[in-house]
Protein backbone atom coordinates (compact mmCIF):
# COMPACT_ATOMS: atom_id res chain seq x y z
CA UNK A 1 0.00 0.00 0.00
CA UNK A 2 1.13 3.14 -0.86
CA UNK A 3 1.05 6.32 1.14
CA UNK A 4 1.71 9.86 0.60
CA UNK A 5 2.56 13.17 2.83
CA UNK A 6 -0.45 15.46 3.92
CA UNK A 7 0.79 19.07 3.35
CA UNK A 8 -0.60 22.47 4.69
CA UNK A 9 -1.53 25.77 2.53
CA UNK A 10 2.32 26.53 2.42
CA UNK A 11 3.63 23.35 1.50
CA UNK A 12 5.37 22.35 5.02
CA UNK A 13 4.49 18.49 5.96
CA UNK A 14 1.86 18.05 8.69
CA UNK A 15 3.38 14.79 9.80
CA UNK A 16 0.71 12.82 8.62
CA UNK A 17 -0.02 11.30 5.71
CA UNK A 18 -2.95 9.13 3.42
CA UNK A 19 -3.48 6.51 1.65
CA UNK A 20 -3.05 6.85 -2.22
CA UNK A 21 -5.87 7.96 -4.06
CA UNK A 22 -7.97 8.18 -0.66
CA UNK A 23 -9.51 11.58 -1.13
CA UNK A 24 -9.80 12.54 2.19
CA UNK A 25 -8.09 16.27 2.55
CA UNK A 26 -9.89 18.91 4.22
CA UNK A 27 -9.75 22.25 2.49
CA UNK A 28 -6.27 23.62 2.84
CA UNK A 29 -4.30 20.13 3.26
CA UNK A 30 -2.48 18.90 -0.39
CA UNK A 31 -0.34 15.75 -1.00
CA UNK A 32 2.43 16.31 -3.45
CA UNK A 33 3.21 15.26 -7.38
CA UNK A 34 6.12 16.08 -9.61
CA UNK A 35 6.40 16.46 -13.18
CA UNK A 36 9.62 16.18 -15.18
CA UNK A 37 9.87 17.26 -18.74
CA UNK A 38 12.30 16.06 -20.51
CA UNK A 39 14.03 17.91 -23.37
CA UNK A 40 16.73 17.20 -26.04
CA UNK A 41 19.72 20.11 -26.71
CA UNK A 42 17.53 20.32 -29.91
CA UNK A 43 14.54 22.09 -28.76
CA UNK A 44 12.53 18.45 -28.63
CA UNK A 45 10.49 16.97 -25.54
CA UNK A 46 9.96 13.80 -24.84
CA UNK A 47 5.86 13.41 -24.49
CA UNK A 48 4.41 10.01 -24.03
CA UNK A 49 0.78 9.30 -24.88
CA UNK A 50 -1.61 7.41 -21.93
CA UNK A 51 -2.75 3.99 -22.07
CA UNK A 52 -6.50 3.94 -23.51
CA UNK A 53 -7.46 1.70 -20.45
CA UNK A 54 -6.93 4.81 -17.95
CA UNK A 55 -9.81 5.92 -16.25
CA UNK A 56 -8.82 9.63 -16.58
CA UNK A 57 -7.90 11.35 -19.86
CA UNK A 58 -7.20 7.85 -21.86
CA UNK A 59 -5.23 8.86 -24.96
CA UNK A 60 -4.11 12.07 -24.24
CA UNK A 61 -0.31 13.18 -24.30
CA UNK A 62 1.77 14.12 -21.22
CA UNK A 63 4.68 14.74 -19.23
CA UNK A 64 6.13 11.97 -16.72
CA UNK A 65 5.15 13.02 -13.46
CA UNK A 66 3.54 11.26 -10.45
CA UNK A 67 2.74 11.59 -6.84
CA UNK A 68 5.61 11.76 -4.18
CA UNK A 69 5.84 8.65 -1.70
CA UNK A 70 5.62 9.07 2.03
CA UNK A 71 8.80 10.52 3.13
CA UNK A 72 10.22 10.93 -0.08
CA UNK A 73 11.34 14.32 -0.97
CA UNK A 74 10.03 16.01 -4.45
CA UNK A 75 13.35 15.52 -6.36
CA UNK A 76 13.71 11.67 -5.74
CA UNK A 77 10.15 11.62 -6.83
CA UNK A 78 10.51 13.28 -10.45
CA UNK A 79 13.99 10.84 -10.69
CA UNK A 80 11.72 7.35 -9.99
CA UNK A 81 8.81 8.89 -11.89
CA UNK A 82 10.65 9.38 -15.19
CA UNK A 83 12.79 6.47 -14.40
CA UNK A 84 9.78 4.33 -13.91
CA UNK A 85 8.04 6.04 -17.24
CA UNK A 86 10.75 6.24 -19.57
CA UNK A 87 13.70 4.52 -18.55
CA UNK A 88 15.79 7.47 -18.52
CA UNK A 89 17.89 8.42 -15.23
CA UNK A 90 18.12 12.23 -15.58
CA UNK A 91 19.73 12.71 -12.68
CA UNK A 92 22.75 14.01 -14.28
CA UNK A 93 21.03 15.79 -16.49
CA UNK A 94 21.17 19.78 -17.18
CA UNK A 95 18.37 21.55 -15.09
CA UNK A 96 15.96 20.56 -12.16
CA UNK A 97 13.55 22.58 -10.81
CA UNK A 98 11.78 24.99 -12.33
CA UNK A 99 8.12 25.96 -10.18
CA UNK A 100 5.49 24.94 -8.17
CA UNK A 101 2.00 25.34 -8.93
CA UNK A 102 -1.49 24.23 -6.56
CA UNK A 103 -4.82 22.84 -8.15
CA UNK A 104 -7.73 22.62 -5.27
CA UNK A 105 -10.88 21.28 -5.72
CA UNK A 106 -13.04 22.04 -2.80
CA UNK A 107 -15.23 19.16 -1.41
CA UNK A 108 -13.64 16.97 -3.11
CA UNK A 109 -10.68 15.90 -1.14
CA UNK A 110 -7.90 15.45 -3.80
CA UNK A 111 -5.85 19.22 -3.51
CA UNK A 112 -2.03 19.03 -4.48
CA UNK A 113 0.68 20.45 -5.35
CA UNK A 114 2.57 19.89 -8.44
CA UNK A 115 6.63 20.46 -8.38
CA UNK A 116 7.27 20.75 -12.17
CA UNK A 117 11.09 20.41 -13.38
CA UNK A 118 12.77 20.54 -16.46
CA UNK A 119 15.80 18.07 -17.59
CA UNK A 120 18.08 18.68 -20.77
CA UNK A 121 19.84 15.77 -21.86
CA UNK A 122 20.38 13.88 -25.24
CA UNK A 123 17.65 11.45 -25.37
CA UNK A 124 18.19 8.54 -28.16
CA UNK A 125 15.21 6.07 -29.42
CA UNK A 126 17.47 3.30 -27.86
CA UNK A 127 17.50 4.92 -24.54
CA UNK A 128 13.79 4.85 -23.67
CA UNK A 129 12.03 2.21 -21.89
CA UNK A 130 8.49 2.83 -21.53
CA UNK A 131 6.38 1.64 -19.01
CA UNK A 132 3.75 -0.18 -20.80
CA UNK A 133 0.82 -0.34 -18.50
CA UNK A 134 1.21 3.75 -18.35
CA UNK A 135 2.34 4.20 -21.78
CA UNK A 136 0.90 3.79 -25.43
CA UNK A 137 3.75 5.20 -27.34
CA UNK A 138 5.84 8.15 -27.10
CA UNK A 139 7.20 11.08 -29.47
CA UNK A 140 9.81 13.52 -29.35
CA UNK A 141 7.30 16.63 -29.92
CA UNK A 142 8.50 20.47 -30.94
CA UNK A 143 7.11 23.25 -29.09
CA UNK A 144 4.47 23.87 -31.96
CA UNK A 145 3.36 19.99 -31.72
CA UNK A 146 2.82 19.96 -27.84
CA UNK A 147 1.08 23.59 -28.72
CA UNK A 148 -1.20 22.16 -31.54
CA UNK A 149 -2.36 19.09 -28.97
CA UNK A 150 -2.99 21.06 -26.00
CA UNK A 151 -5.05 23.60 -28.67
CA UNK A 152 -6.99 20.12 -29.44
CA UNK A 153 -7.86 19.52 -25.43
CA UNK A 154 -5.32 16.12 -25.62
CA UNK A 155 -2.57 17.28 -23.42
CA UNK A 156 -2.60 17.24 -19.83
CA UNK A 157 -1.46 20.42 -17.68
CA UNK A 158 -0.24 22.20 -20.34
CA UNK A 159 -2.10 25.47 -19.10
CA UNK A 160 -0.13 25.22 -15.87
CA UNK A 161 3.82 23.64 -17.75
CA UNK A 162 3.68 25.71 -21.03
CA UNK A 163 6.47 27.70 -19.17
CA UNK A 164 8.28 24.26 -18.90
CA UNK A 165 8.60 23.96 -22.82
CA UNK A 166 9.70 27.68 -23.04
CA UNK A 167 12.94 29.31 -22.67
CA UNK A 168 15.64 26.49 -23.16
Amino acid sequence: MEFWDIYDINKKPTGRTMKRNDWCLKDGEYHLTVLGVVARPDGTFLITKRVMTKAWAPGWWEVSGGAAQAGESSYDAVLREVKEETGLDVSGAQGGYLFTYKRENPGEGDNYFVDVYRFVMDVKEEDLHLQEEETDGHMFATLNQIKEFAAQGKFLHYDSIQAAFENL
